[in-house]
């Protein structure tokens, strides 16, 4: 029984990572952002500014945040694999977690509770599997998602807030000694931050211990905080972020279906094998491994690669052509580039060549730890290059 299809967003057609940050605080309108009144109103001043003044709109903020995430399909950035995971206010890993590919980084949040000092977020993990477009198909709304997360496990997230405090006030030397409040404090008082300490802070991990969350006296601060975090930490959609972070053979296959176009080699003077002498040849296998989450999900099957054979033998440019997701691209881009190659011959010089390539996956028997066939039968005798499939799951 073949699971709901999940269809993905078209890379042309997504929010940025500044539409997630605009959309947050904009109240909804159905489930898309809406360019409307900020949820959390700001006061005139710094000054006027209390913790009293925003907890009647944390509510309404949560209830935005739930419309935004919960029970919708988004990625994780940075592809942090734990199950448990926790940022800064910024958006920055605290502390440590394997990296993985985003074809296994899809969350759907199912809970979200909005704390005064943090954002916490419950949910599951997904992995995509592509399923093979056909030739006039869009072949990012080919996939599958599989779960990944076990039964009775969760996925828990959390983002730190920055905490809004009472201004300081001092005493007035006039002649009634009145208590004045003091001048309009800056945005950041207590743990104040600049632009290269907030850069670092979403760069990279950060330790466990170093936990000085940011105080303010504006209301309206935190919440722009808050709003960049929640941008940093997820992708609503394949966003252009998102794909400007992955390697570059993702980058190309995003490009392509984007331009409705086939990959062309960057560089110039690549020939194809129907214009030289004598083809390239392979002279090692090519055998990909799999990982735990494709074999506990039973994904297996065939995908397709572009890549440039140099005049040295050597791969040079891979692009995915027919992807089969769950993080099994990466390993098969990373054997391809290690394989060796006979180069191709045009007028008696090896000159670089552009070979399509297919890398077979397989499930593996996990008593012997051999080899076994995939429970579904292999596409029908004379095609090309079957579309990959999920055992089990035709």
């Amino acid at each position: 029984m073949s699971l709901p299809r999940f269809r993905a967003w078209r890379p042309g057609a997504v929010l940025a990572q500044v539409g997630v940050c605009a959309a947050l605080a904009a109240l909804p309108a159905a489930s898309a952002p809406a360019a409307s009144a900020p949820i959390l109103q700001s006061p005139a001043t710094p000054a006027e500014a209390s913790p009293q003044e925003v907890t009647p709109s944390d509510s309404v903020l949560e209830e935005h945040l739930r419309q935004m995430l919960v029970g919708k399909s988004i990625y994780l950035r940075g592809g942090y694999l734990d199950n448990n995971l926790s940022f800064n206010e910024y958006g920055g890993l605290i502390g440590h977690s394997p990296h993985g590919s985003f074809t296994l980084n899809l969350l759907q949040i199912d809970k979200l509770h909005l704390e005064k000092r943090k954002l916490q977020l419950e949910g599951v993990r997904y992995g995509l599997h592509f399923l093979g477009a056909t030739p006039n198909e869009d072949p990012t709304k080919a996939v599958d998602r599989v779960r990944i997360t076990p039964k009775k496990k969760i996925v828990r997230i959390t983002i730190d807030r920055e905490l809004v405090v009472k201004p300081k006030k001092k005493k007035s030397k006039d002649k009634d000694d009145k208590e004045q409040p003091a001048p309009p404090a800056p945005a950041a008082t207590d743990n104040q931050t600049t632009d290269a300490d907030e850069a670092s802070a979403t760069s990279g991990e950060v330790p466990t211990g170093d936990r000085g969350v940011t105080t303010t006296t504006s209301p309206a601060h935190a919440l722009k905080l808050l709003n960049g975090a929640v941008g940093n930490v997820f992708s609503i959609g394949l966003d252009d972020r998102l794909i400007a972070g992955m390697p570059d053979f993702w980058k190309l296959y995003y490009k392509s279906v984007a331009d409705h176009t086939n990959f062309q080699p960057t560089a110039s003077g690549v020939l194809f094998d129907n214009n030289v002498d004598q083809k390239a040849r392979l002279l090692s296998n090519i055998e990909a491994p799999s990982n735990e989450y494709a074999q506990t999900g039973g994904v297996a099957g065939m995908a397709l690669y572009h890549a440039v054979i140099g005049a040295d033998g050597k791969p040079a440019e891979i692009v995915v052509s027919r992807p089969i997701g769950f993080g099994l691209d990466e390993n098969a881009v990373d054997t391809i580039r290690k394989a060796e190659f006979q180069p191709a011959i045009k007028d008696g010089k090896p000159v670089p060549v552009m070979l399509d390539l297919v890398v077979q996956f397989r499930i593996f028997s996990k008593r012997t730890s051999v080899e076994g066939e995939p429970e579904s039968a292999a596409a029908p005798s004379g095609s090309i290059l079957p579309g990959p499939y999920s055992a089990g799951h035709q």
